[in-house]
């Protein structure tokens, strides 16, 4: 009886012994059948395409330096802070522990709604807590976000590295201590053609689209989110705290309320300031700026404006107050050396300046989303064969750029007919 209990313990122990040796030479086992396809790789990305397997990402922590793609829309309201890990792990600095999201993730285009979740312990609190690689084309709407550290925001706490480009905060809600913002809490790498709308809080460093950035750079950006804050408050950044930081191409409509440091763009300055501007409402007790509130020696703020009207301030830390009027004129910026060829568009008289991204495809008037004016220029290039850089590509009907007006322009034409400026 004895000798058969030791033999059957010795092969069930044997078995289990098996198991982990194939688990460990076989990873793609553990993780291939968590997501919906793929291996992770450049060419053959994890496919997610429901919340439970985005959900799975922050649950395996081998997965972090892997590709993702998304395919789906995803609602996350089922999740809070006692079912949901972030992806990336940061403990203190320094630490082994710590563990960021070094991979790529890719939203395609594709929304993630409905995430709530409070951290009043951890530092970085977001859909991913610490990242170094890359997150590119993706939304995250509705979200609300409460925590007590250092950086929040709802869809990065940290970005110490790497880059985020062509992403949204909609209509979130970030409240935090140090480093507040809509989009990222802490910038060290780069934040690229993003933006936000919604509401910020913080008691330093709050911004409507990021808290604070380090050594990064936020560039070709812009926020519509309402901030709230004590000290460092910014309608784009909360403050950049050292001088290598970079704001450039970017722009504030938001309005920005503090005790001091409350600027309409960014509250404190410790780098380079450029080609920049805000137009937000800024109230503040004491250190208020339209454009900036405070520069540290060697900052350097250039080539900036700000509304005074809109703003209620007449003066600023760096910038150049205009007139309502003066803003939505093309001869304030090329004052300035604003790029309209490449980087910023206008509708003269009528609004102020937005970035050529922004602009939907069929857009081809005075940027304000594709609508029945559109249609009559797209009519009267229709057919034509000619089209260069003459004739600024048939006025803008080419919108493939074949040279042709043709069946697929109208294709693209009418998959964006009615689509709005993303503003």
């Amino acid at each position: 009886m004895n000798r058969f209990v030791r033999s059957r313990d010795s092969s069930c122990m044997c078995m289990f012994a098996g198991l982990l040796v194939l688990l460990t030479w076989c990873p793609a086992l553990v993780t291939a059948g968590t997501y919906g396809g793929g291996s992770g790789t450049a060419d053959d990305p994890f496919l997610i395409q429901t919340a439970e397997q985005f959900a799975a990402i922050g649950e395996t922590p081998a997965d972090w330096d892997r590709r993702f793609k998304l395919t789906n829309d995803i609602d996350l309201s089922g999740y809070d802070q006692t079912n949901f890990d972030p992806i990336g792990r940061w403990v203190v600095a320094g630490w082994s522990e710590n563990q960021p999201f070094s991979g790529r993730f890719d939203g395609n285009g594709k929304t993630i709604r409905g995430f709530q979740y409070r951290d009043m312990e951890s530092q970085y609190v977001g859909l991913f807590q610490y990242v170094t690689g890359q997150i590119v084309n993706l939304r995250v709407a509705g979200a609300k976000l409460s925590a007590n550290g250092v950086g929040v925001g709802a869809l990065i706490g940290y970005l110490e590295k790497g880059a985020v480009s062509d992403c949204s905060a909609v209509q979130v809600t970030v409240s935090g201590n140090e480093g507040a913002g809509a989009l990222v809490g802490v910038v060290d790498g780069t934040l690229y053609a993003s933006w936000s709308s919604g509401n910020v809080s913080g008691v330093r460093y709050a911004g409507g689209l990021v808290g604070r950035v380090g050594g990064g750079r936020v560039t070709r950006s812009y926020s519509k989110a309402s901030v709230v804050g004590r000290e460092a408050v910014g309608g784009l950044v909360g403050g950049t705290s050292k001088g290598t930081s970079i704001v450039d191409y970017c722009y504030a409509v938001g309005p920005v309320d503090g005790d001091t440091g409350v600027g309409g763009l960014i509250g404190h300055v410790g780098g380079v300031v450029a080609w920049c501007y805000s137009a937000g409402k800024v109230t503040g007790e004491q250190s208020v700026g339209g454009l900036v509130a405070h520069q540290y020696a060697l900052a350097d703020v250039h080539s900036s404006v700000w509304d005074r009207e809109t703003s209620g301030q007449t003066t600023s830390a760096g910038g150049t107050g205009k007139s309502t009027a003066e803003m939505k004129s093309i001869d304030t910026y090329l004052s300035v050396n604003f790029d309209f060829g490449g980087m910023w568009t206008i509708c003269e008289g009528r609004a102020y300046p937005i970035l050529l991204w922004q602009i939907p495809p069929g857009d081809l008037r005075c940027p304000d989303g594709v609508n029945f004016t559109d249609f009559v220029w797209f009519a009267a290039g229709w057919r034509h064969a000619d089209c260069g850089v003459l004739n600024y590509s048939c006025e803008g009907a080419d919108l493939d750029g074949t040279g042709n007006v043709d069946v697929r322009d109208l294709a693209i034409f009418s998959a964006n007919w009615l689509v709005g400026v993303e503003w």
